[in-house]
């Protein structure tokens, strides 16, 4: 992670983060380990708990609380009950900052932590969902604090969401089910940065692929990337393998369970598990059995099975190892500068949910490319000045 190992040794350097408090919810993983390392650089308090429960890697919980100091309340499969009590341990520290991975520490300082929020000057939020929850909040008024959309950052979107999730999520189903994608037929819900990189990996597998989207340019350009688009209602009885890929809640329900051939596997590359509808293929089922680790069976009236990966849950963090260090290294890089950002001018700025500014994306994109020994053109003073210019030309 050379792009946030430089960021990490200005902020030794510079401690712009001296005196704050930063309350942070992410996966507990290697990658988070080093963005808190950075953070830590950088004169921060640090507590952290888990944004999902069976991403967490109990090694790196323990090494950052032991090695480097940082309190650290994770535990892979913990139940709601005690993920709740653990971001209640989080915001025990009385954060200044706060880091979110689907807005949870937001939801709870806005909701029953109430008390908390004066001392909040900004927070960072990095999954598409987050940022649709925080946004329909700034949109009521609800909103007390500015929120950096790390999720839609440029060098975010087209390097983490984009290849990572694509080549994360594939392999987290193939780990899991050990299935051949080659001529298989995955149905792919959502055409974002996720979802166009989850199908471009599956149709390298030699996968036949249809996406499902309710926008209709995102179903345009799955269209003219060459892909087969339906609704769901239609792809739910022609596909093998499905992934969801949307923010949203219920894509695949009852009705599509009715529909689909025996056999198939269910996955989410969602943030929330409310992508699937659990509770509904629950009742649909007459048997349910764990045939592999993390694959449970659905066995439906009529002899029917459908394959649940990692309970409806990130299927590339929880049956996988999550997107490779060097595309998280860009993600965090914008999020330890954002920080930065947000210390120094969190308490100037309206209460809302903002871009990351665009010479933080730059700076991670010209660090990023200085570490793949990558170089690029510059302008020449005539070129600056002509493109300043409005009179010249034909």
């Amino acid at each position: 992670m050379a792009v946030l190992r430089s960021v990490r040794d200005r902020f030794r350097k510079e401690r712009p983060l001296a005196g704050h408090r930063i309350g942070a919810c992410l996966h507990v993983t290697p990658e988070t380990a080093n963005l808190l390392r950075a953070l830590k650089a950088a004169g921060a308090e640090i507590a952290l708990c888990a944004s999902n429960p069976l991403s967490t890697q109990d090694d790196i919980a323990a090494a950052l609380a032991l090695h480097e100091s940082i309190p650290t309340f994770a535990v892979n499969g913990e139940d709601r009950e005690r993920r709740a009590a653990h971001l209640d341990a989080v915001l025990s520290v009385r954060p200044t900052l706060t880091l979110d991975d689907g807005a949870d520490l937001v939801s709870m300082l806005h909701g029953r932590r109430t008390d908390l929020l004066p001392a909040v000057v900004g927070g960072t939020e990095e999954t598409t969902t987050g940022v649709i929850k925080l946004r329909a909040m700034a949109a009521r008024g609800q909103l007390k604090y500015s929120i950096v959309a790390v999720n839609d950052a440029v060098t975010k979107q087209l390097f983490d969401s984009r290849h990572g999730s694509g080549q994360s999520t594939m392999d987290g189903i193939v780990r899991a089910t050990n299935i051949l994608l080659a001529g298989t037929s995955v149905v792919i819900a959502g055409y974002g940065w996720v979802g166009r990189g989850i199908a471009a990996r599956a149709r390298g597998l030699g996968a036949q692929v249809t996406v499902c989207e309710i926008d209709p340019v995102a179903a345009l350009e799955a269209t003219m990337d060459g892909f087969r688009v339906l609704p769901m209602r239609d792809a739910c009885r022609e596909g093998r393998v499905f992934v969801t890929a949307t923010g949203s809640r219920h894509v695949i329900g009852a009705a599509h369970f009715g529909k689909m051939s025996d056999n198939v596997v269910v996955a989410n590359a969602g943030h929330y598990d409310v992508e699937i509808d659990v509770p509904a293929l629950a009742k649909l089922a007459r048997r349910r059995t764990t045939v592999r680790d993390l694959v449970e069976e659905f066995t439906l009236a009529d002899g029917r099975r459908i394959n649940l990966l990692a309970s409806g849950r990130l299927v590339n963090l929880a049956a996988g190892e999550g997107h490779p260090a060097s595309v998280m290294d860009m993600t965090f890089a914008n999020q330890a500068l954002s920080v930065e950002f947000l210390a120094r001018d969190g308490r100037r700025l309206e209460p809302s949910v903002m871009a990351v500014p665009r010479e933080i994306d730059l700076q991670v994109a010209r660090l990023k490319l200085g570490s793949l020994g990558v170089r690029i053109d510059t302008l020449t003073a005539d070129q600056k000045r002509y493109l300043a210019s409005w009179s010249e030309g034909s």
